[in-house]
């Protein structure tokens, strides 16, 4: 894998510059903030109720609130044990953490679980943060973790409202009335991407479920046409290029037009076709599991959320074969199904998740995942993140074990901009052709042209009955082309399947239901290595087939 880059690109300085003001001034705001002339501000009239519950489908897991019932908050992989006191006065093991626990993530659970015990935890658990927290503080009251918080306060606050005591709930109600008055302050100061998104939807459901202040609905509605119009793609697809902000885009939007219907508001058109194009690429994205593919930062999700959600399209829209806007191609024959990654990087603030993994593909058959990515680090294991973000982490080539994109080394440059991935392809071009044969994707890209003068070129073809998978790789040389450049094409393999060579040559792989398929490949010699699987919740262990070459040949993988 290569270096993550020294440097930064001299065209983002400006955004550095940028970036740097904007935290220069967030000692001065905190001030302000925290000074009784700002909290005048969040005065006003308090709502006594909630006219609505929106519907969550995040799934409340209830080994998360047997954890928390036990003293156990356990957030990102991390946990905490609480024996006495309070957990908002332990030290948190990390900003994530903290963030969560701020968030109220523990809510959902606790919902779910139901019964007094929960309902108990819950109340005293909100009584702790109020008594804590009235005053501005971060991260507590940063826009994205305020929103995230107000946004399981509306969806699962039945749980603690419901036959609680009177003066208990004019505290509650007195918070909600300042969040909700803040997050309209400072939705636009959430960062980039899905957390601004859930910023406009908190602001929509706190006009829709409290009766306080009419207007406030109206700022959120034209806050959230503005983020659906940034980050909704043409096909539907999320800009970050992340099948799993896609899924959780859906669900706030489907909250947020729940509430404007509830109150019979008008949904914009706008809203409501932005709505309608993201469920088809959520079907694209899906494997035989029901789960999604891995694909910049995104992992496999909870298939019943997914299926949750998509219960409720009523447009009922099939997933396309090719997202031209999003770039992905999608092939799916018998009980076969192969997506493949054609696209360039997102967008500058977009890409901080974003993976170099450009003409990378997973494969399932028969429900079960075959060839995989690696998946995303998250707090799993945060010292891989860069290298699960390599081109290497992915099927596909890698040349001179160089990926494909860079990543904004550790430095003050990815401090003020996050993580971004920079450098990658800047031409990839893509073609289907579907015949009596099978569905073939030809698509290339040219990330590599420039250090080793080379295009790189693939061809994928599944047969009409999805029993057989055959590619073809091609370095294309270009001006300036390297002799003798080394390549490695590898195939990671999910957890699920077992690899084995065959005696004829090539690997044999078992999946769990005792299909077996084989994979074959020309030109050179393949070998079965270790590899790592992050697609879920627990970090796993699987397998790569592996070929490795000298020279810019061409490379036919096969499996049947």
């Amino acid at each position: 894998m290569a270096p993550p880059r020294r440097w930064p690109p001299l065209r983002l300085i400006p955004e550095m510059l940028s970036a740097a003001w904007r935290r220069s001034l967030v000692p001065l705001k905190t001030f302000w903030r925290r000074s009784w002339f700002y909290r005048r501000l969040l005065k006003g009239p308090i709502a006594d109720r909630l006219r609505f519950y929106p519907y969550d489908a995040l799934p409340g897991r209830l080994e998360d609130a047997d954890q928390a019932l036990r003293g156990r908050f356990r957030f990102n992989g991390e946990s905490v044990d609480i024996r006495e006191g309070s957990v908002f006065d332990k030290p948190a093991p990390s900003r994530d953490w903290e963030s969560a626990l701020h968030a109220f993530e523990w809510l959902p659970p606790l919902s779910a679980a139901g019964g007094e015990p929960a309902r108990v935890l819950a109340t005293n658990l909100i009584s702790q943060w109020i008594k804590r927290n009235a005053r501005y503080s971060l991260p507590a009251w940063s826009p994205d973790v305020m929103a995230r918080r107000l946004i399981h306060l509306f969806a699962h606050g039945r749980l603690v409202l419901a036959h609680s005591d009177i003066l208990w709930r004019s505290k509650l109600f007195v918070s909600l009335r300042e969040q909700s008055r803040a997050i309209a302050r400072v939705a636009a100061e959430a960062p980039e991407g899905l957390p601004r998104l859930e910023a406009a939807v908190a602001l929509v459901l706190s006009g829709a479920c409290l009766d306080d202040h009419g207007r406030r609905l109206e700022a959120g509605v034209a806050r959230l046409e503005a983020e659906v119009g940034r980050q909704i793609l043409p096909d539907g697809g999320h800009i970050s290029r992340s099948p799993e902000a896609l899924v959780h885009a859906y669900r706030y939007a489907t909250m947020a037009l729940d509430a404007l219907n509830a109150v019979g508001r008008d949904v914009p058109q706008n809203l409501r076709a932005a709505h309608d194009r993201m469920a088809p690429m959520i079907r694209l994205f899906r494997h035989g599991d029901g789960a999604l593919a891995l694909f910049n930062g995104g992992g496999e999700c909870d298939s019943r959320m997914i299926a949750a959600l998509l219960a409720r399209d009523e447009v009922r829209g099939q997933p396309f074969g090719h997202a031209p806007h999003s770039g992905y191609q999608r092939i799916a024959l018998g009980k076969t199904f192969v997506i493949m990654d054609c696209g360039a990087g997102p967008p500058g603030a977009f890409s901080t998740g974003a993976h170099a993994g450009c003409l990378s593909f997973e494969l399932s058959a028969s429900g079960q995942r075959l060839v995989v990515n690696c998946g995303a680090a998250g707090s799993l294991q945060p010292r891989l993140g860069d290298a699960l973000r390599a081109t290497a982490a992915h099927s596909t080539v890698t040349l001179s074990d160089t990926s494909s994109g860079t990543i904004l080394a550790v430095g003050w440059a990815r401090k003020l901009l996050g993580p971004r991935l920079i450098d990658g392809p800047v031409q990839v071009g893509t073609r289907r052709v579907e015949t009596a044969q099978g569905v073939t994707v030809e698509a290339s890209h040219d990330a590599y042209r420039h250090a080793f003068g080379v295009v790189h070129e693939r061809s994928l073809t599944l047969a009409p009955q999805g029993n057989a998978l055959s590619g073809l790789d091609r370095l294309v040389p270009r001006a300036g082309t390297r002799d003798g450049t080394e390549f490695t094409l590898r195939f990671h393999i999910h957890p699920d399947v077992r690899a084995s060579t065959s005696q004829n040559g090539g690997i044999l792989l078992k999946l769990a239901n005792g299909e077996g398929w084989r994979f074959r490949a020309q030109g050179g010699g393949i070998a079965v290595e270790e590899s790592i699987y992050l697609g879920g919740e627990a970090t796993r262990r699987c397998e790569t087939c592996r070929s490795k070459s000298a020279g810019c040949s061409n490379r036919s993988p096969d499996c049947t």
